[in-house]
Parts: structure tokens; sequence; C-alpha cells
């Protein structure tokens, strides 16, 4: 069984003492790729120094997440911008749009995420998002690039059936990660009427643990029991789900 995780931090200081482990034991579960969203400037350099030390495993992407856009924000997407003429990224992730902890920057994070997505036009590469409070206003965002051929993946996916809909009509993925796990997230049902070739399984590691770990750090060994709730919930073999969605992240990330 080969597992693909399409999102998890594993450069953040979390992993910092036992790196080599985490990547051991998520490919005894089989776990063969993990794919690392940027965040900001200050994650650049561990993340291109894990990429290096994994090479074909650990994979980047860069952008400017939403909670890091703040009054130098315009500095952060130069930044971004200039890795982009100098080398290729899988993606342009985690970008998006967050109004949950602080709207002080609603205005700037419209500016840095119409952006970001611009770029991925430009480049041709797919855009890992991140929204939280902000679901509706994220999908009829996107929904204006359609017919530029803009896709990708709506990361840690927890809405509605009627979202998801919106979500994947307009071209874009589902990422499940632990929160399908918990028992009342309501994502399980929302799910049984969503098909396979619409996910992608990600952990979001170190943080949103699934079950039977909720509470502890996050880390993609884990993965394995996103794909076997997924299972449950769909009534296939686990393997089924590790085969279309690593497939599904295939088709998505292919430079």
């Amino acid at each position: 069984m080969i597992l693909t995780d399409t999102h998890c931090h594993l450069y953040s200081e979390e992993f910092a003492v036992d790196i080599e482990e985490v990547i051991k034991n998520a490919a005894i579960e089989g776990v063969q790729q993990f794919y690392l969203p940027g965040i900001d400037s200050t994650a650049i350099e561990s993340m291109l120094a894990l990429e290096k030390k994994f090479p074909g495993k650990c994979i980047a992407m860069i952008g400017l997440h939403p909670c890091y856009v703040k009054d130098n924000y315009n500095e952060e997407l130069e930044i971004v911008r200039g890795w982009l003429t100098k080398r290729e990224f899988v993606a342009i992730g985690e970008i998006g749009l967050d109004f949950y902890w602080d709207k002080t920057f609603v205005i700037q994070q419209y500016q840095a995420f119409r952006t970001q997505i611009e770029w991925a036009i430009e480049y041709k590469r797919p855009i890992v998002i991140h929204t939280r409070n902000a679901m509706q206003e994220t999908i009829n965002l996107v929904k204006e690039y359609k017919s530029k051929g803009l896709s990708g993946i709506f990361h840690c996916f927890s809405g509605s059936y009627e979202s998801a809909k919106e979500i994947i009509d307009a071209g874009f993925y589902l990422g499940i990660g632990g929160v399908v796990t918990y028992k009342n997230a309501g994502l399980a049902e929302v799910l049984t009427k969503i098909d396979l070739e619409h996910l992608v399984l990600e952990t979001d590691a170190p943080y949103l643990t699934p079950v039977p770990f909720r509470g502890k750090r996050n880390e993609s060994s884990y993965l394995k029991y996103i794909a076997a709730k997924i299972a449950a919930i769909k009534q296939v073999p686990v393997e089924e789900v590790a085969s279309i969605t690593t497939a599904n992240a295939e088709k998505i990330f292919a430079l």
C-alpha cells in the first residue's frame, strides 16, 4: 500500500530532534512522499533543507499563508516571486483566506491570494488553499479563475456537501485529514456522497492529529488512520483508498 501525505509541516520545530525517525516510521506505514507547504519567508530555509535531505520524498511548495499576511506582505510576496524565478515548485501554497483569528488584514489577504493565484496561472502550477471562517468567500474567488485552468487542493476540508460540490465543480480536490476521524465533525457524513476521485490525503502534521492520537503531535505515519476511516465510510478496502488518492496526488503535483 502506497500513501501520499499531500500536506505536512515536517520542517517545523516540532520535528527538529527526530525527523529521520518520523520519515522512517511513515515509510513503514507506506507513506512515500511528503508535500511541504510554504507559510512565509522564515520557513523557506528549513523547508528546502528538508527537501535536500530527503530528495524525492520531501517536496516543497512556495507561498504566503493568509495568517502571515501582515504589514510587510508585499515584501513577503516579493520573496515568493523571487523563488518562483529561481526554481520549480510543485505548487503555490498554502495560500487563501483566514478570518478566524484576526480580520485586521482582510483586504491584504485578498490581494495576496489573488496575486499568488495569478502566479499559479502564469507558471501553470496548482494551488493549495487554506481557508478558515471564509469558505464561501474562498470558493467564490477561485471560481472567478476557472476558465483560466486554475486547479489544486482545498487543504483540510471540513465543510458541507454543498461546499464540497462547488469546490469539485471548480476543478479542485478536497484534502482530507485527521478531522474526518473526529466524532462530531460531520465530515464523515459529507464524504459518503463524495467520490474518491475527488480526494487526497493529508496529515497537516504536526497539527490536527487523528484519533486515536488526538491531542498529541501529529506525524505522517498516522496517515493510515485517515485512510482507514475513509475506507470505512466508503465501504471499500483501504488499499483502494490509498491507490486512488495517491494517483490523484500524482495528477495534481505532476511537474
